[in-house]
């Protein structure tokens, strides 16, 4: 057993990530799994939508022209000669003086100008109707091309697609959409005294938190872990060779990334890739380890679970999201308030301090105490204090990461 003897700082970490791009190719999916994906190219509109001038109102279809001078105390009567609904169009002429029967989106017929609205009429009496009010030309109608014109760009390169992206997707005909490739990610969750996720421990077992949380994180950024990453993997070199060298784009190992006696994957990272990074100046995650085999990434998370989200957050988030072409930035929403309690840190250190929010102002949880997942899910998000700051005093205002 050893200690480190020194420790990358959480910056020089994440320039190491800088070179880390999209992965090449892509693939075409239906609209129906599209959400969440992120888009290749930018999309044009193949036509004008709406594609026909339609009613905005139930109504009547009119000559405007037919409608000017009625008021309650002076009517107009229009023959009503038919109906128009959604998908069925009146197809006959309009002469002036007569009136049509319309639904809210169905096509305007021909002859006509205006939607005269149902209340600016005492009704259908027979085969007419009073107007009691006028409309001007135009008015209550959709004209072709007002929502999107053709050629328009209607989703722009590199949009994560959200619910109504896909609704517009289908509104144009779109039946697949190409988009990036998810990255593959393997989870090694290493641990002799781990039982499978969900297990009830016994004795010194303990059943495995980081799995599921890592596996929940990973589909949050993107990324798509392999089938066969469910089993637990033994303290065991040979084990954790094969584990790591097996197919993916980037390998998360869940345990053994310190100095200790069964901390054997960053000597086995080390002899069969690149172990670029081992021991980062932060708390808590301070054992992470950041290297590759050939292309693959792989990133040594401590088993500690805070730790272990707390690594993840830092560094193997924001490589998964590259290289499925999204924002490396946190996913996470952002706000700017004032501390409850001063927050203190120490200067060399960068911190991840989970944090509780009372009133708009901010509440220090936890900076150690890495093995307490939860305080996590007590917490509201977390607060960064950098190497170069010794904390916070209570009313500074700092950024806070809401975990939502």
């Amino acid at each position: 057993m050893r200690g480190f003897a020194a420790r990358t700082s959480v910056e020089a970490a994440l320039q190491w990530l800088d070179v880390v791009t999209p992965l090449p190719g892509n693939e075409s999916i239906p609209i129906a799994a599209a959400a969440g994906r992120i888009l290749i190219d930018p999309l044009h509109s193949p036509r004008d939508v709406p594609t026909f001038r339609r009613a905005m109102m139930d109504g009547f279809a009119v000559h405007a022209q037919d409608t000017l001078g009625a008021t309650p105390y002076h009517p107009l009567v229009l023959q009503v000669v038919g109906a128009a609904r959604p998908g069925v169009p009146y197809t006959g002429q309009v002469a002036r003086g007569n009136a049509v029967e319309i639904m809210t989106g169905s096509p305007l017929p021909d002859d006509t100008d205006a939607v005269l609205p149902a209340e600016m009429t005492d009704g259908i009496q027979a085969t007419t109707v009073r107007v009691i009010d006028s409309v001007p030309q135009g008015k209550n109608v959709g004209t072709p091309g007002e929502d999107l014109r053709h050629g328009s760009v209607v989703l722009p390169a590199h949009r994560r697609l959200r619910p109504q992206d896909v609704g517009v997707l289908s509104s144009l005909g779109q039946a697949h959409v190409t988009v990036t490739t998810r990255p593959r990610v393997r989870l090694v969750i290493t641990g002799n005294e781990l039982l499978p996720a969900g297990s009830e421990p016994y004795g010194a077992m303990i059943a495995d938190a980081n799995g599921p949380m890592l596996r929940a994180l990973v589909e949050r950024d993107g990324g798509l872990v392999t089938d066969d990453s469910l089993s637990i993997i033994p303290d065991d070199p040979a084990a954790i060779h094969e584990a790591l060298t097996a197919p993916a784009d980037l390998v998360l190992v869940s345990g053994g990334s310190s100095v200790g006696r069964e901390d054997h994957a960053p000597l086995v990272l080390q002899q069969c890739g690149e172990l670029a990074i081992h021991g980062i100046a932060m708390r808590p995650s301070s054992p992470t380890g950041i290297g590759r085999i050939g292309t693959r990434l792989v990133f040594l998370l401590p088993g500690n679970p805070v730790s272990c989200l707390c690594a993840y957050d830092f560094f193997a988030g924001r490589a998964i999201r590259r290289l499925g072409g999204r924002s490396a930035d946190w996913p996470y929403r952002q706000c700017r308030l004032p501390l409850k309690h001063k927050l203190v840190s120490v200067i060399g250190r960068c911190d991840y301090a989970r944090v509780t929010l009372d009133n708009d102002q901010v509440v220090p949880l936890a900076i150690s105490g890495a093995s307490i997942l939860s305080s996590t899910t007590r917490a509201d998000g977390f607060v960064i204090v950098p190497e170069l700051s010794e904390g916070h005093p209570a009313g500074a205002f700092v950024d806070v990461y809401l975990y939502d």
